[in-house]
């Protein structure tokens, strides 16, 4: 009866270990067992995007605010398009004047999206909430003749910087070494 136990307590430890492996693998994945938090999509067109992939973080200021959704190739233009999914608590918070970098993390470290968010005005905010807005007078959109708006599910971000891709620089600075230097 004493070997049964023991039995019983190495196959509980077992367990144990492989469910705890498992929850660190989801976390180190940034995956998780339930659903994830409400996000909102946007999308941008790119002229390369490098080796920009699925989940890549979306980050502002080196904080995480989303995930890369999506990639495809946009049918009539044939640019990349990415589509990001970004923490609810943001939408209607960022100009559409904001701008999305591709960026490494190091020299050879994985891309991710950067932005370089340009905050909303408080009267294109509540016209992007839905309720209705009164012209400040102090406002900047009024004050420089402009017209900006809030960016909401489903909009476009325009001002993209593509992806720096290594070879191509190298490539570059080769045949500028050539030209220059004819031998």
């Amino acid at each position: 009866m004493n070997s049964r136990k023991i039995e019983i307590l190495v196959g509980v430890f077992v367990f144990l270990g492989i469910a705890a492996f498992t929850m660190l693998a989801l976390k180190v994945a940034n995956a998780g067992i339930g659903g994830s938090n409400e996000t909102f999509g946007l999308h941008a067109k790119f002229d390369n995007i490098g080796s920009l992939k699925v989940r890549a973080p979306i980050k502002v200021g080196g904080v995480v605010i989303g995930r890369v959704d999506g990639i495809y190739v946009d049918p009539v233009e044939f640019v990349p398009v990415v589509n990001m999914a970004i923490d609810k608590q943001y939408e209607c918070k960022f100009a559409d004047t904001t701008n999305v970098s591709i960026l490494t993390s190091g020299i050879l470290g994985e891309q991710y999206l950067g932005l370089s968010p340009v905050i909303a005005s408080n009267s294109s905010q509540q016209a992007c909430l839905g309720h209705e807005v009164k012209q400040e007078s102090d406002d900047l959109d009024s004050l420089f003749g402009v017209e900006s708006k809030a960016l909401k599910n489903g909009d476009r971000v325009t001002d993209t910087k593509s992806a720096l891709v290594l070879e191509e620089l190298i490539g570059q600075f080769l045949f500028n070494q050539g030209v220059n230097n004819p031998c």
